[in-house]
């Protein structure tokens, strides 16, 4: 049987030269990258987050999560997660919001000082029906309504801990699974005392304001960083500087 030979048109060999490639090509972990030519990764988060072993949630091995509910950071970030926590209760209108327009796991926080009992699993369960990947309660809240939530939602608990007390351990055996570490300054010494308490215990913390401490982080014990990327205000002034700089230079060189 003859095959027949397809010879590559002058137009392929056109087409492959065109600034649609530009956005192509293979990093420098020998991984593939395509992106678009208008609609690329807007924001990064850090290389050292990568250093982390991460965790696997739901298959999808999850490394760093943005810090955030803008949506528009969350369109553009090239986080593994969303960390979805915000000063106010749950509302499931703004959880919708950030499932329509993320591309990857969103964890929403349901549970803190404002929300609290039965509200909170409540909120808790409705997130997890909405299609969130797990949701976040405070460091003060009551181990039995983590217990409670732990019976209705499929989905893991995260409890946020500043430090480890009786009340983090009383979360932990009440039904959360993954501990969220957000101590400020503190921050690598409290998960350094978590892993060495629960071995086998998912960590995910904050991973302060530069590599260092990211590094730290990790080397105490974390699997996950969650990163507070720069303000929109700072995005948008950072962007107008880059174009006020090429104008400039365009200028000149006229």
């Amino acid at each position: 049987m003859n095959r027949t030979i397809y010879e590559p048109s002058a137009y392929t060999f056109q087409y492959r030269n065109t600034t649609r490639q530009e956005v192509s090509g293979m990093s420098e972990a020998g991984l593939f990258e395509v992106e678009g030519t208008l609609r690329g990764v807007g924001i990064r988060v850090p290389e050292a987050i990568k250093q982390c072993s991460g965790i696997s949630l739901y298959g999808r091995c999850v490394k760093s999560l943005v810090f955030s509910t803008d949506v528009a950071v969350i369109r553009n970030v090239d986080a593994d997660a969303v960390l979805a926590v915000y000063p106010f209760t749950c509302q499931p209108a703004i959880t919708q919001a950030l499932l329509a327009v993320s591309e990857v796991p969103v964890l929403t926080g349901v549970g803190g000082s404002l929300t609290t009992g039965q509200r909170a699993i409540d909120l808790a369960v409705h997130s997890d029906m909405q299609g969130v990947a797990g949701v976040v309660v405070n460091a003060s809240t009551d181990p039995r309504t983590i217990a409670g939530m732990a019976e209705r939602v499929d989905v893991p608990i995260v409890v946020t801990a500043t430090k480890l007390d009786a009340l983090v351990h009383d979360q932990i055996a009440a039904g959360a699974r993954i501990v969220n570490v957000a101590a400020a300054k503190e921050t690598a010494y409290v998960v350094e005392d978590l892993r060495r308490a629960y071995p086998n215990l998912p960590i995910m913390a904050s991973g302060g304001p530069n590599d260092e401490t990211i590094l730290a982080t990790i080397e105490a014990g974390a699997n996950a960083i969650s990163w507070t990327p720069p303000s929109l205000q700072e995005l948008e002034r950072r962007v107008m500087n880059r174009h006020r700089q090429k104008n400039d230079l365009t200028f000149f060189a006229a």
